[in-house]
């Protein structure tokens, strides 16, 4: 909802919106590695600092992308999918997807 108030882009949201998960292109250098990939671009902590530095800095386009960005992890987390382990991609620290 706060994106939508901020009057920011649908266009924006349904092209940045699956970004994130290339971080599953990880997976191609083996299990540790995507691993590694998935959850650095699926820790929460990095769309909050951006948006905290596009607060304080007065930077829409931050702001938007960490909108974005928080939106796709909970939709993420909501359904199932949680930071993964190296064991395989199925096995999340929320369950075995």
């Amino acid at each position: 909802m706060l994106y939508f108030d901020q009057g920011y882009s649908w266009l924006a949201l349904v092209l940045l919106w699956l970004a994130p998960d290339l971080g599953a292109l990880g997976y191609l250098a083996g299990s540790r590695a995507g691993a590694v990939a998935y959850d650095l671009t699926h820790f929460e902590g990095w769309p909050v600092a951006l948006g905290v530095v596009g607060v304080v800095a007065g930077s829409g386009p931050a702001i938007q992308l960490a909108l974005i960005w928080l939106s796709h992890i909970g939709i993420d987390r909501a359904i199932g999918y949680g930071l993964k382990y190296p064991s395989a991609f199925k096995d999340t620290h929320l369950q075995r997807v």
